[in-house]
């Protein structure tokens, strides 16, 4: 198995297409007084400023860094052709959020699977996906199972490759800490720890039977596999749906419903308004869930008529959330919705106005009618070309304009309705329907 994770993806692609941002802090979530950031660059987290971290205190932490509130369509085009390189080398790829997936390398076009076999192909891969990016670089880890190759890529971070050759598991395993396995959050060390447990060398030496008691029946047995280093959960290809979704993925896993249910409502707001900008409605609204444990949860809801309204989507979305058990903890939420159609059903729900999104930490930007300029947004204007906004506020909107392929560029003021300054959008994909899986 082979787990290749883009390095502080967010953060690459903004440092990628803004030349003047390489090499500095730059913070990327909700830019507002209740954000919360979504990715650091590594620059910022020299300084402490980290995912799921409130806006506030990461400005605090590191008040010079660029905060930007993001931009999913270029995350999202940068994701599919890294998933494209994936999908070359296996058909068994399994995508865990935009920027981080599992590959079975017993089905890829290998001579064998020699230890110097899969570490030249993992070098190999790992340099193409840094010229298929434009630069961003990825963290791989090869082992004999998931968790290993999850852990592995975690060990050499960023830009590293760790392969684990087959039978040296448990001895990379038993000096860690247990917070290393998938399940055990800071409630579950908190409770190992009463009990003497703090490494995964302790956390072998305990009896199935013990574990189940002190952890409960799923999660006893689940981490006294692990701690042997035994995992035998396959890779599961994702087929791509007819469907339009969203979806962020944590580094701390998140606890507070609240919050959730914010992120769902700011995700359910940007998924309608990609239907509406591609003249579609959908039936079925779905949500994605993984928890601490990386099991994949989602819940649907189907309508009588297909919508386009942000408001139902929100509230189906955090309708659905109700029924799950996230008390462990979530490390991913999507939501999307299908059954798609080229027509609606006009005030399906008797609404007149969409539900306002709370300031929270979904990366991408909701593209409304009227015209906002929020922070790292893209810009175009008529004599100066294209740029991303540096700020804006008191009438005014400040753009340094540059792209990926030009030297860090002039900064220039305008006024916020200046006719020349319009936003700049690539084109779409050719079926906009579709969303990569993610």
């Amino acid at each position: 198995m082979l787990h290749l994770d883009l390095d502080a993806f967010f953060a690459a692609v903004e440092q990628r297409d803004k030349p003047s941002l390489r090499g500095k802090p730059v913070v990327v979530g909700g830019v507002g007084g209740r954000g919360v950031v979504s990715t650091a660059s590594y620059e910022a987290r020299v300084y402490g400023v980290r995912s799921a971290m409130s806006t506030r205190e990461a400005r605090s932490r590191c008040p010079h860094a660029a905060f930007l509130s993001g931009r999913f369509h270029a995350y999202r085009e940068t994701s599919r052709t890294v998933m494209g390189l994936l999908r070359a080398a296996s058909p068994l790829v399994e995508p865990l959020s935009l920027d981080e997936a599992f590959v079975d390398l017993a089905r890829a076009d290998l001579p064998d699977l020699a230890l110097e076999t899969v570490t030249a192909f993992a070098e190999d891969l790992r340099a193409r996906v840094v010229e298929a990016t434009g630069g961003l670089t990825a963290s791989v880890g090869v082992g004999t199972s998931k968790f290993i190759a999850k852990v592995a890529s975690d060990l050499d971070k960023p830009d590293g490759l760790v392969v684990v050759a087959p039978g040296t598991e448990r001895d990379l395993l038993r000096p860690m800490d247990v917070r290393v396995i998938p399940g055990v959050g800071p409630a579950t060390a908190e409770r190992l720890r009463r009990v003497g447990i703090h490494t995964v060398a302790e956390l072998e030496s305990v009896s199935e039977d013990e574990m189940v008691r002190l952890l409960g029946n799923a999660n006893g047995h689940w981490l006294y596999s692990l701690a042997r280093a035994e995992d035998d959960r396959p890779v599961v290809a994702e087929r791509e749906a007819k469907s339009v979704s969203v979806e962020g993925t944590y580094d701390t896993d998140l606890t507070d419903r609240r919050l959730m249910e914010g992120l769902l409502t700011r995700q359910a707001n940007d998924v309608a308004a990609r239907l509406r900008k591609s003249g579609l409605s959908g039936r079925t609204v779905t949500i994605k869930v993984r928890l601490h444990d990386f099991t994949t949860l989602s819940r649907s809801s189907t309508l009588a008529s297909p919508t386009d309204s942000s408001a139902t989507v929100a509230r189906l979305a955090r309708a659905l959330l109700t029924d799950l058990d996230t008390s462990g903890g979530v490390r991913l939420l999507g939501v999307g919705v299908s059954g798609l159609a080229d027509w609606v059903q006009e005030d399906l729900f008797g609404e007149t106005a969409e539900e306002e999104a709370e300031p929270l930490p979904e990366v991408e930007v909701p593209h409304h009618s009227r015209r906002t300029w929020a922070p790292g947004m893209d810009v175009e204007h008529t004599e100066h070309g294209r740029g991303w906004v540096w700020g804006s506020g008191r009438g005014v909107v400040t753009v340094r304009f540059e792209t990926a392929v030009t030297p860090p560029g002039p900064v220039r003021s305008f006024k916020d309705d200046d006719p020349l300054l319009t936003p700049w959008r690539p084109p779409e994909p050719a079926d906009p329907a579709a969303s990569e899986p993610a």
